[in-house]
């Protein structure tokens, strides 16, 4: 059978912005399971197909309406090659040896930009890459797999998806060298099992990483002695400590690896798997179109926005002990186009299915694990 609707006893039409059509239907009876013939060509369906219920009684196929665009793939190459640089400064400042220079105002930040564009060409990345890799390293490779996640997700449904694009900020500016990556999902997400499944993909995918950098940084980190340290980690930043929060599985692995009293000094590697754990739990908020965003709309459907009306309060409540929350609750707001709630899809009402409702509370599992109530300790 080459004809999909012989297979339904009822089905739908739609076009999603004219670049991918739906065919969502109830399957006969005779061919649930699937049967043979559906399996046969299900196999040699030219898109993407799930199951839209438990009891697989629904069938959803999609496939591509329009040529696929070419990517920019120059632009996300230029993009990833500064982005690698510049968590290389990060990290030759977090390891002592490469110190920033400070400059006030707009205008010194501009300037401190350009002196470490000229610092880099004129033979600095060599320093770069001796002294920065044990921290840049390991935190693009938990970023790259987060990204991933999402964009090997959102091909799984077919949607049309662009490759990371990766921001850098040079380290006189960012402690991390860079704001890190985001996707761009170019056509219109169908139903909630979607949005789920690929709003949950990149956290989760990233968090696994970050844990394993964390335990490889852990290893090689060292409580030291620090007068009036009221916090149990930090790092070296231009010579300068910088103390870090904690999160709750931060704190339980190493209190577990570095048993001992004292602060801690963390080793690059340490640092990078605390921030990929640290940006796990702030892209886990559910808000807007954060990746928390995506799960709990896919959880809870138009319940998401009174969860992100919660949510933003208690930015707020955290904003009176780290003013970065109110900035970040701000960012959000603007990112949503003034709303902290998520815009719908197209089929809204539809539930996901049960597996997708356990990993929506793996997600919430592992925000409640990497979330950092103060991440900047004064």
């Amino acid at each position: 059978m080459t004809d999909p609707t012989g297979f339904f006893e009822g089905w739908r039409s739609i076009s999603l912005a004219g670049t991918r059509d739906v065919l969502d239907g109830v399957v006969r009876p005779e061919h649930r399971g699937p049967s043979p013939e559906l399996a046969a060509f299900l196999r040699r369906w030219p898109g993407a197909w799930y199951w839209g219920d438990d009891a697989r009684t629904r069938l959803i196929l999609i496939r591509g309406a329009a040529a696929a665009r070419p990517e920019r793939w120059l632009w996300h190459g230029a993009l990833l090659v500064l982005f690698v640089l510049c968590t290389l400064g990060a990290g030759a400042v977090v390891s002592g040896h490469l110190r920033p220079s400070a400059h006030p105002g707009l205008g010194g930040a501009v300037t401190g930009v350009i002196e470490f564009g000229e610092f880099v060409v004129t033979g600095g990345w060599r320093m770069l890459l001796e002294y920065g890799w044990e921290f840049a390293a390991p935190l693009l490779g938990i970023l790259l797999v987060h990204e991933l996640g999402h964009y090997f997700a959102a091909r799984r449904y077919a949607i049309d998806v662009s490759p990371p694009y990766f921001i850098p900020v040079p380290p006189n500016l960012s402690p991390i060298g860079g704001l890190g990556a985001f996707i761009r999902l170019r056509s219109p997400v169908y139903d909630r099992r979607q949005l789920l499944d690929v709003g949950a993909a990149g956290p989760l995918a990233g968090f696994l990483v970050a844990v394993g950098v964390l335990l490889w940084g852990y290893q090689l980190s060292q409580r030291a002695g620090l007068a009036g340290a009221a916090t149990p980690s930090f790092v070296l930043f231009a010579g300068r400590p910088v103390f870090l929060g904690d999160s709750i599985l931060s704190h339980a692995l190493r209190e577990w690896l570095i048993p001992g009293h004292g602060a801690v000094l963390l080793a690059p590697q340490a640092f990078a798997g605390w921030v990929g754990l640290f940006i796990t739990g702030l892209n886990l908020l559910p808000l807007s179109q954060l990746d928390g965003g995506h799960v709990v709309y896919g959880l809870a459907g138009k319940r998401q926005r009174w969860i992100a009306m919660a949510c933003a309060a208690g930015l707020v409540v955290l904003g009176t002990r780290s003013p970065m929350w109110y900035l970040w609750a701000a960012l959000t707001f603007a990112i949503g186009g003034g709303k902290w709630s998520h815009p719908e899809v197209v089929i809204p009402d539809r539930p996901v299915l049960w597996g997708g409702r356990l990993t929506g509370l793996a997600c919430v599992a592992v925000f409640a694990l990497t979330f950092v109530p103060v991440p900047f300790l004064g």
